[in-house]
């Protein structure tokens, strides 16, 4: 039998998942270096390693050093072997496409017309490697209000990937879609899609989750309402694609402002999904329907729905599914002002995470109880409980800086530190120096000062002894990682 082993790239996308951006970055960087000395610049094989590093920083929130590296790829003479000119013109799409999530929305297009000129030069307009260049134009017309154009340009992607038998036409659908209801067409945005196998009409409904997800418009929501119609009739109700999108409508809802719309779409995820006997996919769903409910004002339906999803989530025998009811109970108890039942649940959520053995839960489940009892000015008992919380919890958890943000209010015997901007900032500022201090060898600082000042972070740090050339790498890629990660929590704060 033979294994196949996976490939750097994949090997920095499981270090992404489980928190380790630093660690993901030095991997593909290495790439850089070894292609640098094997090959030199401006070679297929460093462009190529070049373009892998935009995909690690730009999976890490790090949009300007992975434009850099697009840029670099995108950037190198033109090659003369088709597979390394393809891979070329890739990386013109990729720099257009980066270009455009950092709202450069003139330098976007500027890139894209190009690279779909060179696909033309390149394929041909029957091929459908012309229209892998003209969907991303179309999207960034759209985004640039030139809803006419981009109407024209992704028509002519559709007709082409159509022709072509091409799986893409999904995608470019889902923008078509959004398009559509941008420029206010009478065409329904799902039109002619009778001869479209269930297979792509499921790709084209995850392509428009994603859209909406990455960049909700309103556009965007009244496609994604009409496709649900769609999904309803091609699929049926229970269908896992049909229940994803009432999930997302419901999500949108919420974000939006909540409504009664929002609870009856999760109402019939919940019913599907008893339908099913998906016993997991119910609780998070009864959960979901609790916290709409509370949302809405509806105190006692959501007070009901939560004391369900936990005789659901016992059901199931994971402690931490429970400890997530109880915790979200809790809190909405305390909401309600209903202080004794609140601790209850609470510290039932402890006690269950504890069993469950996850520190994620724990340690919410502990900050949660620990804010509790700070706001019923029980300071003694609060302190050790949100530092226990703290202890097991990643620095970048939003509970985390949360817990930070209250604990200087704790210390001073203060109720509460809620809404209290300097504060936030300052648990933020902390969160992200035991961030950094957590990712460095321990001898390598003599201290590091975090301070917050017209919204962004300045550093102050002071080495005890001269760094390996490779620990400066090292501290340089900690350094533009936690500013990535933290930049992002501070624009949330404010």
């Amino acid at each position: 039998m033979t294994t196949s082993s996976a490939t750097p790239l994949e090997t920095a996308y499981a270090l992404l998942r489980n928190g380790r951006a630093v660690e993901a970055e030095e991997l593909m960087a290495q790439r850089v270096r070894e292609a640098e000395a094997t090959t030199g610049r401006d070679s297929p094989v460093w462009a190529a390693a070049q373009c892998d590093l935009g995909n690690v920083l730009l999976n890490s929130h790090q949009l300007d050093r992975a434009l850099a590296c697009y840029r670099a790829a995108a950037g190198t003479p033109a090659f003369v072997e088709p597979e390394a000119r393809k891979d070329q013109l890739t990386y013109r799409t990729n720099l257009g496409l980066i270009l455009q999530m950092l709202g450069r929305l003139e330098e976007a297009e500027t890139e894209l017309r190009a690279n779909v000129g060179d696909r033309l030069d390149f394929y041909g307009r029957e091929h459908a490697g012309y229209a892998f260049g003209l969907e991303p134009l179309a999207d960034v017309l759209l985004r640039r209000g030139k809803t006419r154009e981009a109407r024209r340009t992704v028509e002519e992607a559709i007709s082409n990937l159509w022709a072509n038998g091409h799986q893409r036409v999904a995608t470019a659908l889902a923008l078509r879609a959004e398009i559509l209801k941008a420029d206010g067409a009478d065409a329904p945005a799902f039109g002619g899609l009778d001869g479209l196998p269930d297979e792509l009409i499921e790709q084209m409904a995850r392509a428009l989750i994603g859209r909406v997800d990455d960049s909700p418009s309103a556009a965007g929501r009244e496609a994604l309402t009409e496709l649900l119609g769609l999904l309803e009739a091609r699929l049926g109700s229970d269908h896992q694609t049909t229940l994803n999108t009432l999930s997302k409508l419901a999500n949108v809802t919420r974000d939006t402002g909540g409504g009664p719309g929002r609870v009856e779409a999760i109402q019939k995820v919940l019913a599907a999904y008893d339908r099913q006997g998906r016993t997991q996919d119910a609780v998070m769903a009864a959960l979901g329907l609790a916290m709409a409910q509370n949302d809405d004002g509806d105190i006692g339906g959501a007070l009901r729905g939560y004391a369900d999803a936990r005789t659901r989530a016992e059901t199931t025998g994971n402690p931490t599914l429970v400890a997530q009811v109880l915790r979200n109970w809790g809190l909405a108890l305390a909401e309600d002002g209903r202080a004794e039942e609140a601790e209850q649940r609470l510290r039932e959520a402890v006690r269950a995470a504890r069993r469950g053995g996850n520190d994620d839960m724990l340690g919410r489940s502990l900050v949660a109880l620990g804010l509790f009892l700070q706001h019923h000015e029980r300071f003694d008992e609060a302190r050790p409980v949100v530092e226990e919380g703290l202890a097991v919890l990643d620095p970048a958890d939003s509970d985390a800086v949360m817990g930070h943000s209250h604990l200087n209010a704790i210390v001073a015997r203060r109720s509460c530190g809620c809404g209290d901007a300097a504060e936030m900032q300052d648990a933020i500022a902390e969160s992200f120096r035991r961030f950094v201090l957590g990712r460095l060898p321990g001898d390598l600082l003599d201290h590091l000062d975090v301070t917050i000042a017209d919204g962004d972070f300045n550093l102050e740090v002071q080495l005890r002894r001269e760094p390996a050339p490779e620990e400066l790498e090292h501290l340089n890629r900690v350094m533009q990682s936690a500013l990535a990660e933290f930049r992002h929590r501070l624009t949330r704060a404010r």
